[in-house]
């Protein structure tokens, strides 16, 4: 495969479009509007420029790499795409929609993935004439550091495809890959979510402060980040999306997701994307 596409320049979209162009891949990059379309390009150059300024890459890779992206409006380019990798919004109705769009438009032999990181693979199979080519693609931010990638089989995916992503996740992109199966959360967040649900009713109860809570975990555990930071990294709506997939899934307490958590995502607090979150960052 080397003919990829990716759905949604944001954070994780535009790493994942950086990765593979990095690789040698021809990436097509899909976004809603001009505005964003030109974010997303900004965003993949400047990650990749910073890697100039570190010495990981070579300034004629780096503007080798940039020319390999090219970021679109219209979704009836990705006909050519040998694998498309959905990133867009942790939405089930937008990818659903999205997916029921590319089975339209690609042929019937290309992979569609998607980089949920709770939503079951088989709701969004659901939304294709050929289930058997949709996987879970799940990377981790930032994209370009972060060396895992999770892959879920539903229970219509073919191995070959999964056989397929993993390949190129492994010997292309230089990954670590694990699998996992089709259950909301997979591997990863299944573990870590109810983690950062504890850390987060544990400061919400006066327990302790999040600077302790966290320099506690850092300490403590050998953790590069205490729990209430990460939740301020990933973005607390991202982690209550994952809170409530993972309750929808298994009606388990520790799932549930806080009422504190709730509450912060409704007062537009989501963490350093917006300024604040459990720490200030303005």
């Amino acid at each position: 495969m080397n003919r990829i596409g990716v759905i949604g320049g944001g954070t994780m979209g535009a790493g994942i479009a950086e990765v593979c162009a990095k690789a040698g891949s021809d990436v097509l990059v899909l976004e809603t509007k001009q505005e964003f379309a030109d974010a997303a390009s900004a965003r993949i150059a400047k990650s990749i420029s910073r890697g100039v300024a570190k010495g990981k890459i070579s300034q004629e890779d780096a503007d080798a790499a940039i020319a390999r992206v090219k970021v679109t409006l219209d979704i009836s380019e990705f006909g050519d795409r040998e694998l498309v990798i959905e990133a867009a919004p942790e939405v089930e109705a937008i990818k659903h929609d999205i997916f029921a769009k590319l089975d339209a438009v690609v042929k019937p032999e290309a992979i569609l993935a998607t980089n949920t990181s709770s939503i079951p693979i088989i709701k969004i199979a659901a939304a294709t004439s050929y289930p058997e080519r949709v996987v879970g693609v799940h990377f981790f931010n930032p994209v370009p550091v972060m060396p895992l990638v999770e892959i879920i089989s539903a229970l219509s995916t073919a191995p070959e495809t999964a056989e397929a992503v993993t390949d190129y996740a492994k010997n292309v992109l230089g990954k670590t890959t694990v699998q996992a199966g089709d259950r909301s959360g997979f591997i990863v967040n299944a573990l870590l979510i109810p983690y950062l649900c504890q850390a987060i009713r544990m400061y919400d109860s006066g327990y302790a402060s999040a600077e302790d809570i966290d320099a506690a975990m850092k300490g403590g555990c050998g953790y590069p980040m205490g729990p209430l930071t990460l939740c301020d990294t990933v973005g607390l709506d991202i982690c209550l999306a994952a809170a409530e997939s993972l309750y929808a899934e298994f009606a388990e307490p520790h799932f549930a997701p806080p009422a504190l958590l709730r509450r912060m995502v409704d007062a537009g607090r989501l963490g350093r994307k917006s300024g604040r979150g459990f720490y200030d960052y303005s």
